[in-house]
């Protein structure tokens, strides 16, 4: 028979707790219409296991199986390895019945099939397989009476690992169900130390003193400062300066349209202001020969006649 995985997630607790029911009790609670192969509708569903030749269609309550647990397929069990050892662990099973060789081949068989994608499962069930071999290889040795042999008995030492093994497999469900912030990522808190600094000044006297002021004075008046400053003449003003200048038809000497007072500056922009008033025809320019005097009057309407 073909057994399909489960992946039923079902509440943990501990091992002795009387509300969960042994797997006989669950069989014989499953009505027959159940146990058929063929439902009524046709379809055939598929049990969780095969205990004794007889369909487990109930899983206990307090059992969890991964979604791709190991099958194992022996003579009195054929099913998940977390059903056998919740069985063995329920005494349901005697462990004297159980085939650990072929577990073990099975379990290598598993190894290569889950390596490649959830290796860390396959190694659960390393831990698994070791176990049973130690509790039939102990249960097979034989055994003095004493008053301890509850506290010998390999099944319950079996009972209090599994117990462990829950406990920490739920602690790491918790744990990784945290935020990643404290858990993966921590915030950073920490804090510079302050640094005090102290400027310890020299130990000068006054002589010292005079001499480096007196130094700086010196190198202060080395470094003269050139301030530049716009001029009041314009060419514009200029221009209606000498129109007002020019009213008569005679000529005018070009030294009379500036004062000496305005120096250079009154020397160029007179000039620059008579060839505008040339450029716009206003007046005219005359010089008798090569650096002589230079004359200046009105265009008048005789100029004109003679231009036309």
């Amino acid at each position: 028979m073909e057994i399909c995985p489960h992946g039923a997630h079902l509440t943990h607790s501990d091992a002795s707790d009387n509300s969960a029911p042994d797997t006989d009790d669950a069989l014989a609670s499953v009505p027959t219409e159940v146990l058929a192969p063929e439902e009524a509708s046709g379809q055939q569903e598929l049990p969780f296991a095969l205990v004794h030749g007889k369909p487990l269609m109930v899983l206990p309550r307090d059992l969890y199986i991964p979604p791709e647990a190991l099958e194992v397929f022996l003579e009195t069990f054929e099913g998940p390895l977390d059903l056998l050892l919740y069985l063995i662990r329920r005494q349901n099973l005697d462990i004297l019945e159980i085939n650990v060789a072929r577990i073990t081949e099975q379990y290598m068989q598993y190894v290569e099939l889950m390596d490649a994608v959830h290796f860390e499962l396959a190694a659960e069930y390393l831990v698994m397989s070791a176990m049973l071999a130690e509790i039939k290889s102990r249960m097979l040795l034989p055994r003095q009476e004493s008053g301890l042999d509850e506290e010998l008995d390999p099944r319950a030492s079996l009972i209090r690992r599994l117990q462990e093994y829950e406990q920490f497999k739920q602690a790491a469900e918790d744990i990784d169900s945290l935020p990643r912030l404290e858990r993966d990522v921590f915030a950073a808190s920490a804090e510079p130390p302050e640094i005090r600094r102290s400027r310890v000044h020299p130990q000068v006297d006054l002589r010292e003193l005079l001499l480096a002021f007196s130094d700086v004075v010196r190198r202060a008046t080395l470094h003269g400062s050139h301030h530049i400053q716009f001029e009041k003449l314009s060419t514009r003003e200029r221009m209606a300066q000498v129109l007002a200048r020019l009213q008569t038809p005679h000529f005018v000497p070009f030294v009379a349209l500036f004062t000496v007072e305005e120096g250079r500056m009154g020397v160029v922009v007179t000039f620059l202001a008579i060839m505008e008033l040339i450029k716009e025809s206003l007046v005219e320019m005359v010089q008798s020969e090569p650096f002589g005097p230079i004359h200046v009057r009105p265009r008048g309407q005789d100029a004109i006649e003679v231009d036309n």
